[in-house]
């Protein structure tokens, strides 16, 4: 454990959780309200009906899903920016070239 870490608890499902991590409460705020928003929607209305580890299993992937997502969205963001740069300096060299 580094100097900068400090131990976070948590309870999700009925169950306490604890770790050590150095993201800021600001951080921890968002990352622990994704889980639990995940968790609870990858959970059955029914509570009870599905074993902790299935629903813990559902919310990987889920954000798994999300993770993906968002990884061939900046892939698509960073190929089209570099598309806009290439373009931009041609016409950049084309004017300064027709002076």
């Amino acid at each position: 454990m580094s100097e900068t870490e400090r131990l976070i608890k948590f309870e999700l499902l009925g169950q306490e959780y604890k770790f050590y991590t150095a993201s800021s409460e600001e951080e921890m705020r968002a990352i622990l309200s994704l889980v639990r928003e995940l968790v609870e929607t990858s959970s059955p209305q029914t509570t009870g009906t599905l074993p902790v580890g299935k629903v813990a299993i559902l919310a990987c992937l889920n954000i798994a899903s999300r993770y993906v997502k968002l990884k061939h969205e900046l892939e698509g963001y960073k190929k089209d920016s570099e598309e806009r740069i290439v373009r931009l300096n041609e016409e950049i060299r084309s004017k300064l070239l027709s002076e």
